[in-house]
C-alpha cells in the first residue's frame, strides 16, 4: 500500500464498502471448475496452511495477499503448485475486495489485523475464514460478530477441534450428566519457549510494506523480533499464549460449559491469577508461566501456562482440558479421551478422529447454515482469552458482568476492552 493510499485508506474503503454486495454464493462466483473461490490475506504460516487445506476440500485460491514479496513467492508457489494454477499476487487486501468473482477470503494475518479486513470483507460480501484468536480487544470481537449478523456472513473462527469429531463425542459426554455435577474445569499448556533474544533495532528487509504491517499498531522501527511469528510474544500485536495455543484448549472448555449452562451463560463472573515471565531475559513481553481461574460461581475454570519446560504434563497430556465433576472426570486432548470414575477405574473413552474445519466453512457458504466455530462462538472464546490478558496487564483480579460484558466502575479494567489505532487504520463503523 502507497503513502497517498494510506493516507486515503478509510475513503477508499468506503468506495470497496459501495462496490460490495451482500448476497449469498451464487454460481458465477464459482470456477470453470465448479471450485468455490477464495482469497488468501496473510500467508506466512498459519494461512498457507488453511488455504491448502482448502484447496484440498474443493476450494480454488483466485489471489494471494500478503505484505512481503519474500511470502508472496514462497506461498504463492505452493499454492500454484496444489490447484494447478497460480494465484495472483496482492499487496493491498482492499482490492481483494473488490473483486467480484471472490466469494471468501482467508485471513490469517497478525492479530492486531483481524478486525480491520474481517468487518470490510463482511460489508462487502465475503464470507471469511479468519485464523484464532478472533480479535485483538473484546470491543472488536463484538463489531466483528455484529458484522458478520448485518450482512449476513458465513464466519468460521480457526478453533479446529469444532470440527473434531472425538471433541465433539467428549463435550457430549460432558453435557449427558454422566460425570456427576462438574464443579471444575481446567485447561492447559506445558511446553518449551527457546529464547528469541534481545536483537538490535534493523532496517526493513526489501519488499516489505512495514508501515501497512504495522496498521493500527503504535509506531515503532522495524526489528525482526516484531515481525514473521514472534510478534505474537507482543502485546501491541498478540494475545499472549492465552489467545495463540490456549484458545483451543479453553475453547473445548467453553464447549463444555455452554453444553452445561447454556451459550448465554457461559463467561465467568471474576477472574484471577497469577502471570509472570519467570525464566528467560529476552525481549518477550508476554508470560512464559501463567494460572488463572475463572469463577463462575456454581464451577471454577482454570488455566496453566508452563512455557519453561514439558516435563510432567498435567494428566499425562502437554496440552489437554479437563471436566471434574462428583462422580468422574473426563480428559481430552488431540490423541482422543477417557472418563476417570470416582473409584478410580478408567470408563469410555475414544481414540482422535479427524474432520475438516475448511470444508465445514466451504459447505456453510453454500448451504448459508452456520459453521461448526461460528464468529459468535469464536468470540466468546477469545473473550475468555481477553479476560485473562486484562488480568494479567492489571496484576490484578477483576470483576465481570457477563450480561452486559463489562467491568462496572473498574475504570482501568474498561480501558483495556478497546484499543487505540494508529490512523488511518481505525475501527469501521458496523
Amino acid at each position: 500500500m502507497k503513502a497517498q493510499n494510506r493516507r486515503t485508506f478509510l475513503k477508499t474503503t468506503g468506495k470497496v464498502l459501495a462496490a460490495g454486495g451482500v448476497v449469498g454464493l451464487s454460481p458465477s462466483a464459482l470456477g470453470a471448475n465448479g471450485r468455490i473461490v477464495l482469497a488468501l490475506i496473510g500467508g506466512n504460516n498459519q494461512g498457507r496452511g488453511v488455504a491448502l487445506s482448502a484447496i484440498q476440500d474443493g476450494a480454488e485460491i483466485k489471489t494471494f495477499c500478503d505484505l512481503d514479496d519474500a511470502v508472496l513467492s514462497r506461498t504463492g508457489a505452493d499454492l500454484a503448485k496444489a490447484q494447478g494454477k497460480n494465484p495472483a499476487a496482492e499487496k493491498d487486501f482492499r482490492r481483494v475486495l473488490e473483486d467480484k468473482d471472490i466469494e471468501g477470503v482467508i485471513i490469517a494475518t497478525p492479530d492486531h489485523w483481524h478486525a480491520i479486513p474481517t468487518i470490510l470483507a463482511c460489508q462487502a460480501g465475503k464470507d471469511v475464514y479468519i485464523e484464532k484468536p478472533l480479535s485483538h480487544t473484546i470491543h472488536e470481537g463484538q463489531l466483528m460478530r455484529d458484522a458478520a449478523r448485518k450482512f449476513n456472513r458465513v464466519v468460521q473462527v480457526g478453533m479446529q477441534r469444532r470440527s473434531t469429531e472425538h471433541f465433539r463425542n467428549a463435550v457430549e459426554y460432558v453435557a449427558s450428566g454422566k460425570l456427576g455435577k462438574v464443579c471444575l474445569v481446567k485447561a492447559w499448556m506445558c511446553q518449551v519457549r527457546g529464547s528469541i533474544g534481545n536483537p538490535p533495532d534493523s532496517p526493513v528487509p526489501p519488499g516489505v510494506d512495514y508501515d501497512t504491517w504495522l496498521g493500527p499498531a503504535p509506531k515503532r522501527p522495524f526489528n525482526r523480533n516484531r515481525f514473521h511469528y514472534n510478534w505474537r510474544f507482543f502485546w501491541d500485536y498478540g494475545n499472549t499464549e492465552l489467545g495463540n495455543q490456549g484458545v483451543h484448549m479453553l475453547d473445548v472448555a467453553l464447549w463444555g460449559i455452554q453444553a452445561l449452562r447454556g451459550v448465554e451463560n457461559c463467561l465467568p463472573k471474576q477472574v484471577s491469577g497469577s502471570s509472570g515471565i519467570y525464566w528467560l531475559n529476552d525481549a518477550k513481553e508476554v508470560p512464559d508461566t501463567q494460572v488463572m481461574t475463572y469463577d463462575y460461581g456454581d464451577l471454577a475454570l482454570v488455566w496453566e501456562l508452563r512455557s519453561f519446560g514439558d516435563t510432567l504434563p498435567l494428566e499425562g497430556t502437554t496440552a489437554g482440558t479437563a471436566f471434574y465433576g462428583t462422580e468422574a472426570a473426563l480428559i481430552v486432548d488431540g490423541s482422543g479421551w477417557k472418563v476417570h470414575s470416582k473409584k478410580g477405574d478408567l470408563g469410555p473413552s475414544a481414540k482422535a478422529s479427524g474432520g475438516s474445519h475448511t470444508k465445514n466453512f466451504l459447505e456453510c457458504m453454500k448451504s448459508r447454515q452456520r459453521p461448526n466455530a461460528d464468529v459468535e462462538l469464536g468470540r466468546l472464546s477469545t473473550t475468555i482469552c481477553h479476560l485473562g490478558n486484562i488480568c494479567t496487564r492489571l496484576q490484578r483480579a477483576v470483576r465481570f458482568d457477563p450480561k452486559t460484558e463489562s467491568f462496572g466502575d473498574d475504570k482501568e479494567a474498561t480501558a483495556l476492552l478497546t484499543k487505540e489505532y494508529r490512523a488511518p487504520f481505525t475501527l469501521p463503523r458496523v
